[in-house]
């Protein structure tokens, strides 16, 4: 538990909540909202239960209350208004909002109720691309910056998952309905970020297409046995940390080598790192895509 943060800059909820700093100091000073602690050299420190306090004021905010009313209530009082009002949020903003509390707060309930809600409205492409998307980004940005702990990331990463894995299994027990090509999806070894690749794996299906998904961490030289199960085959891949960026052009090579060395197939490949792929290293079957959506636009 030592390496979980539990104290928060004004800077961080800042980032967290969307509100400026200068309105949280005037909300702690007029409503008495908060009551950070300070350093000895008087700079403000904020615990995890204000932090969870403030996302939730500020999704009250936003959902029309006045910051007057909610500063008198007690802390069980501004969830249940929280949780009562989820049932009307049909904004991006704030269904994204209201999975950042599920995620500061570690709050099932709250994740599934929103989610719930979004797939009244919405089919799971919307929900993944128009909410998750963005969601995650923003997470990733947050745990980059040392504002959330890897305990939420992988929290509400997980939930997520899940998500999109019942919808995979829902549409394998229909057969493809497009034999002219197969796809593989794998990732590299030491790539343990997958949940990009499971959503392609599930648009894929959705296209009508065979997937075989072999999952996170897979080596080279164990791919060319895949070939077998159709003329066309496909390899879609996500680098997302792995290979690294020295290695990427090493691995490509091995590629072509190992898995491909009786006959071509192409290789589709999105992720962080393909931004290391130098236009010298450009191969005719290789196809780099800059987002999911483009590869979708492909299938």
């Amino acid at each position: 538990m030592n390496n979980i943060k539990q104290t928060f800059s004004i800077k961080d909820l800042e980032n967290l909540c969307g509100v400026k700093a200068h309105t949280i100091r005037i909300w702690e000073k007029r409503y008495e909202l908060l009551s950070p602690d300070r350093t000895e050299t008087n700079i403000r420190t904020y615990n995890l239960k204000s932090l969870q306090k403030l996302l939730n004021v500020t999704y009250l905010v936003n959902s029309g209350y006045k910051i007057s009313r909610i500063s008198k209530l007690d802390p069980y009082e501004i969830n249940e208004y929280v949780r009562s009002i989820v049932s009307d949020s049909s904004t991006k903003s704030q269904s994204i909002n209201s999975f950042k509390i599920a995620m500061l707060n570690y709050d099932l309930e709250l994740f599934l109720k929103t989610y719930e809600q979004l797939e009244k409205r919405r089919n799971f492409r919307e929900i993944f691309i128009d909410v998750f998307i963005p969601l995650l980004q923003e997470i990733g940005l947050l745990w980059q910056t040392d504002t959330i702990n890897p305990s939420h990331e992988h929290f509400i990463s997980n939930l997520i998952k899940q998500k999109v894995l019942l919808n995979i299994e829902k549409l394998q027990y229909s057969k493809p309905t497009k034999k002219e090509k197969a796809f593989i999806l794998f990732l590299p070894e030491n790539e343990i970020h997958e949940l990009g690749l499971l959503y392609i794996n599930y648009e894929i299906l959705l296209h009508g297409y065979k997937a075989i998904y072999l999952g996170s961490s897979i080596p080279l030289d164990s791919l060319s046995d895949t070939l077998s199960f159709h003329d066309k085959t496909i390899f879609v891949s996500y680098f997302t940390i792995r290979p690294e960026t020295a290695n990427i052009k090493k691995y490509l090579q091995e590629f072509d080598t190992i898995v491909c060395k009786d006959r071509v197939s192409e290789f589709w490949i999105l992720g962080k790192q393909i931004i290391n792929i130098s236009n010298n290293n450009l191969h005719p079957n290789h196809r780099y895509f800059k987002s999911i959506n483009s590869l979708i636009s492909e299938l």
